[in-house]
């Protein structure tokens, strides 16, 4: 059996010398290897399958041992990671211990930057690009955009910010939206040779140069002659924006089309005097038809048959939180026309798809603009409206200044719905949802709600829409605990919790998701020290059950708390300050379980749970040692 060509790529190097028939022939490699392990691990199939030939084109033309290439967030990358020494072990991706599904500079030297958030790469490169100039080097630096990553703000100060420095740049920008035809990619290679060529760019500052030497009308006459170019250019191609940011602007340019990619990328790279803006245009999905048909549903995938693209059944699960969440938004809308859907271009992975099928006109979403997205629920709130923005815990830290200051100084009632709230698994630490309670518990005004279960998360979001304030509702990704939605949803108290199991001496205080672990935890304990300890689930991480907690500190002399997130600044740390405030630490032993001062790599929910110790049995151990530690003293 004849070896791929793919499997004789050891370093990128090689790639420099092959014809544009063997990189066809590579493409095709990629094509099948990408979906072959992603059917098996899941990961972001449609977008690494529209930039195959992109990055054939981008590694046959520069060095990336010595120029940078920065992708924007990532989702891009494993044609990269194939190329780059790395396809021996592609095997392994997003799987614990195997390579990240996203560029990552402790991985290869290769991964230039590290990303998982998008609209960074404009920022980095030239950040990049002013290290270079410095320190007297002359390589390229390169960074790759999606057009939808375009829409977020900082995108547009890095472009805005390049186009002041000048510094030479160049930035490629992968846009997917729409198709090309022959006819725009040949005229677009015959305006980017005739105005990007050095000699033309020469000719246009000497022309400007003796435009204004003319006495009296000469800056006239200049400003004339450059609103004739940017007309002309704006009616053959999309860049007069680009042009506008002074950037040059080439394309756009057919993104599978090897040949014509080297060339414009050549075109770009021979640019010497500022930063250049390649416009591509991809198809998503590109050669897998499941993909192509549906870019959206295979942007980010589980695990599916390869041969048909359909989902492979993992056994009966339960109802997952998020589909819990969009159903009863739904409910909730249907009696209160206030209440406005937004997310930050994931409708579909928040839930918010079949509201916005349902209520078009109380549906927005901002793209990939999670600050605008948190001031634009306060305007809203501002006027009498109660917006829901669904949106992942890792992407609400980007909102940050705007929950303090639009929502929160305020006082105006937003209601948060944090989905992917603690370990999210495979997309390893850009994504894990493991910040949020420290982040805004102390924010004055923010309440912050942690459902256990399915059942609690309708009634927290009810409870949400109940209150005139800013709120938040954290609950996790996945299935959930299979306990049935009872009743019509109802108000939770504010401030209180609930005993979930009643015990004796020692007592489990377990924030949201970690609830039912406890629960089960306690069978094991009563096994091995012979007492049942109680569990008491909080519900509220701000307010805090104050009274609540310091009654369980009085009774209890043992008292282990379980967080999923970080221990820093949490809710445990809230219960240590509120005891300690209260003089109740003197006489009872806690112990605190949740997420160390560390990053959580990639892998499953299972395991990275297992490696950070949140399981069942973790919390079992965890409480027999602090008994049986407590009586060996």
């Amino acid at each position: 059996m004849n070896e791929s060509l793919l499997d004789t790529i050891l370093k990128p190097s090689q790639l420099i010398g092959l014809s544009d028939e063997q990189l066809e022939k590579l493409s095709f490699e990629i094509r099948q290897r990408i979906v072959e392990v992603v059917s098996h691990n899941g990961g972001h199939l449609a977008p690494s399958l529209g930039v195959v030939e992109l990055t054939l084109a981008l590694l046959s033309t520069f060095d990336v041992e010595h120029d940078k290439l920065i992708w924007d967030v990532g989702h891009q990358s494993y044609a990269y990671k194939l190329l780059t020494g790395r396809a021996k072990e592609f095997g392994t991706l997003r799987r614990l211990g195997g390579i990240s599904g996203f560029p990552k500079m402790s991985e290869s030297p290769y991964d230039h930057f590290g990303v998982g958030h998008s609209s960074t790469s404009i920022s980095a490169a030239l950040g990049m690009a002013m290290a270079r100039d410095l320190s007297d080097l002359h390589h390229h630096v390169i960074a790759i955009i999606g057009d939808g990553a375009l829409t977020a703000g900082e995108a547009f100060e890095g472009l805005n910010l390049a186009g002041h420095m000048g510094r030479r740049l160049i930035v490629v920008l992968n846009d997917n939206e729409m198709s090309i035809s022959h006819n725009v990619g040949a005229l677009s290679l015959f305006l980017s040779r005739a105005l990007s060529s050095r000699w033309v760019r020469q000719m246009r500052r000497d022309v400007l140069k003796f435009l204004r030497s003319i006495p009296r009308i000469g800056e006239k006459l200049a400003l004339y002659a450059m609103r004739g170019e940017w007309s002309f250019k704006s009616f053959f191609t999309p860049g007069m924006l680009f042009e506008a940011l002074r950037f040059t602007y080439i394309g756009p340019v057919d993104g599978h089309d090897i040949t014509s990619l080297k060339r414009h990328l050549e075109m770009a790279s021979a640019v010497e005097d500022g930063p250049v803006l390649l416009h591509v245009r991809t198809c998503k999905g590109k050669g897998y038809a499941p993909a192509e048909k549906n870019p959206t549903k295979y942007h980010g995938v589980g695990l599916f048959s390869p041969e048909t693209g359909e989902p492979l059944e993992s056994g009966k699960q339960f109802p997952s939180f998020t589909k819990v969440f969009s159903d009863t938004l739904i409910e909730l809308a249907e009696s209160d026309e206030r209440i406005i859907a937004i997310t930050a271009a994931m409708p579909e992975g928040t839930g918010t798809a079949e509201f916005r099928e349902r209520y078009p006109n109380r549906f927005v979403d901002t793209g990939i603009c999670e600050q605008h997205a948190v001031t634009f629920a306060a305007g809203l709130a501002s006027q009498g409206f109660r917006p829901m923005l669904a949106i992942y815990s890792t992407f609400l830290q980007r909102g940050y200044d705007q929950i303090v200051h639009d929502v929160c100084l305020q006082n105006l009632p937003v209601t948060f719905c944090i989905d992917r709230a603690g370990i999210v698994g495979e997309d390893g630490p850009t994504h894990h949802g493991v910040f949020d309670i420290a982040y805004l518990r102390h924010i004055p005004g923010m309440h912050v709600i942690a459902p256990r279960d399915e059942d609690m998360l309708r009634h927290s979001m009810n409870t949400a829409l109940s209150l005139s304030v800013p709120c938040a509702v954290r609950y996790p990704r996945g299935a959930g605990f299979g306990v049935p939605l009872t009743g019509p949803m109802r108000v939770l108290p504010l401030g209180e919790g609930e005993m979930v199991l009643d015990g004796a001496e020692m007592v489990i205080v377990a924030a949201g998701s970690r609830v039912h672990p406890a629960i089960v935890a306690v069978s094991e304990i009563q096994k091995v020290i012979g007492i049942s300890p109680a569990v008491y689930d909080p519900i509220w991480l701000k307010p805090l059950p104050s009274e609540d907690l310091c009654r369980l500190a009085e009774k209890y002399r043992y008292m282990l708390i379980v967080e999923e997130g970080v221990l820093a600044g949490g809710f445990s740390s809230a219960v240590l300050e509120l005891l300690n405030d209260n003089n109740l630490l003197n006489d009872i032993k806690i112990v605190r379980l949740g997420i160390q001062d560390v990053f959580i790599e990639h892998g499953s929910q299972h395991e990275l749970r297992e490696m950070v110790g949140l399981r069942s049995h973790n919390i079992a151990q965890a409480a027999i040692q602090l008994f049986i530690g407590e009586k060996q003293l």
